[in-house]
């Protein structure tokens, strides 16, 4: 099987993350977290003092950064520079930061250029929510993760709940204004591609939906390998 570029969108909660990093393992494939470099541009501007709405704020901002992937023993961490922020930007502020950054086009810019650069050489599982929209087109499998806002919610909570104190009820609002935010913004808003796959996750477990998820990438390998003429 050739190499692939794939890309899983979805909201907050889906469960793109966990899916994301299986189906890699799965495939002997890169994992790429893009939501976690808009959170990443959302730090540095918060600690920078740098509103979400200071565009050119923003531009000089991501002119200085140089945000990087590494592996350890504890799985994929962010870099900003040399600073290891993996743990600072998965708070409540940062997430909803990141919501309002991630629609400044300053900031998709720069971020769109890093993406590609690690797109290049394919074999790669790309997660977030314009992957495949925006960023990858002509990506050779895409897929749309979704469940139910409750289910999602619940999710998000169960994983967060030691770190941020916030009850099931603020996670559950506090992911419906993000929904809202996302799929109505005016650039790369939060949708499906014409040509995604959707699979509502919310009666299946993560295990279940990368099954399916090979299932769908094993139907394309055949076509391409017919093709080929093989």
């Amino acid at each position: 099987m050739k190499n692939l570029l794939i890309t899983i969108d979805g909201p907050a909660g889906a469960g793109k993350t966990t899916v994301s990093r299986m189906l890699a393992d799965r495939l002997s494939y890169r994992y790429i977290d893009t939501g976690a470099l808009y959170r990443g541009v959302a730090y540095e501007a918060l600690s920078a003092g740098i509103s979400p709405d200071d565009g050119n704020g923003l531009e000089n901002l991501c002119r200085t950064l140089n945000m990087s992937f590494i592996r350890n023993d504890t799985g994929t961490r962010l870099l900003s520079g040399k600073a290891d922020i993996t743990d600072e930007i998965r708070t409540p502020e940062i997430t909803m930061l990141a919501s309002a950054v991630s629609a400044r086009p300053v900031v998709r810019k720069y971020l769109l250029n890093i993406q590609r650069d690690m797109a290049k050489e394919k074999g790669t599982v790309f997660e977030g929510r314009d992957m495949g929209t925006v960023v990858f087109p002509d990506a050779d499998m895409k897929f749309f993760l979704d469940a139910s806002c409750k289910i999602r919610a619940a999710r998000r909570h169960k994983e967060s709940e030691s770190d941020t104190g916030q009850t099931l009820e603020e996670v559950e609002k506090d992911m419906r204004q993000r929904d809202e935010r996302d799929s109505t913004r005016e650039i790369a808003p939060l949708n499906p591609a014409m040509d995604a796959i959707i699979i509502d996750s919310t009666d299946f477990s993560a295990q279940e939906v990368v099954e399916q998820m090979l299932s769908y990438i094993k139907v394309i390998s055949r076509k391409e390998y017919t093709k080929c003429g093989l």
